[in-house]
């Protein structure tokens, strides 16, 4: 029992690690309220700089990524007990991303500057759209099991893991990965933007459509001809708003989770 408990309190500490980090992203992306943000004058070589901020962007790609592929997943749980991977996992991508934060080399220069007022509340609109609809998007397949929670507590309860059904509840029905729209709502709309933010924003856009191809072949190989039929008929990145529910409902008809 107390090593059901104790995995608990790590997937929670690992939660609550997720949550501090990702408010500090909001504000390295935004310029507010951090020590080191992404926008600043350049104090490196810009060559040196944006070797350092490329590889940064590099390490959490490969970090993120890859921990999540199901043969790194078959090897890692060698080594680390299942009711905690998916913590651990989440963990390691919050470190990925503190050194992110730490070691960013501004670049200075702009790219653009918005001076409208109408349409810089509505870039500003646009961000907050995204830095909401991240976890938002998450509520909408399973919040607490892609976190790592779900996996803990099911331990705790002494259940076994069940893996999450194929599904598209939701912003799922008019485009497959509305987790990653959100996160390029929030990484392009800006006002101002800088050359360092236009290489994160670059840099973690490559990484998406990267990512996304990794993952729609593990989820074919998952999920099968359910979601060979969904990735045809469900836009990738685009919503289809003309999809209508009744389509959505009758291509996976009976299924009841996540992506």
């Amino acid at each position: 029992m107390f090593k059901r408990v104790t995995y608990m309190a790590y997937a929670l500490l690992a939660y609550g690690a997720f949550l501090a980090t990702y408010l500090y992203t909001i504000g390295f992306v935004s310029g507010i309220y951090v020590a080191n943000p992404l926008d600043g004058a350049a104090i490196d070589p810009w060559w040196l700089a944006l070797a350092i901020d490329a590889g940064l962007i590099g390490v959490f790609a490969l970090q993120h990524s890859g921990m999540a592929r199901p043969a790194f997943k078959r090897w890692w749980t060698r080594m680390v007990p299942e009711p905690i991977e998916r913590a651990t996992y989440v963990l390691l991508s919050c470190v990925a991303l503190a050194l992110l934060f730490w070691q960013w080399r501004p670049l200075g220069g702009t790219v653009w500057s918005v001076e409208d007022p109408g349409l810089k509340g509505l870039l500003d609109t646009v961000a907050c759209a995204g830095w909401l609809g991240v976890p938002a998007a998450s509520f909408f397949i399973n919040h607490f099991d892609l976190f790592g929670l779900r996996q803990a507590w099911l331990h705790l309860r002494g259940k076994p893991y069940t893996p999450l059904r194929f599904g598209v509840p939701g912003p799922y029905k008019y485009v497959r990965h509305p987790l990653y729209v959100a996160w390029l709502m929030a990484f392009w709309a800006t006002p101002t933007m800088s050359v360092a933010h236009l290489v994160f924003a670059l840099g973690m856009s490559a990484y998406i459509l990267m990512a996304i191809r990794v993952e729609e072949r593990d989820l074919e190989a998952f999920h099968g001809a359910a979601y060979r039929a969904y990735r045809k008929r469900v836009p990738m990145l685009i919503p289809n708003l003309g999809a209508g529910k009744e389509e959505a409902e009758a291509l996976l008809k009976g299924e009841t989770t996540a992506l």
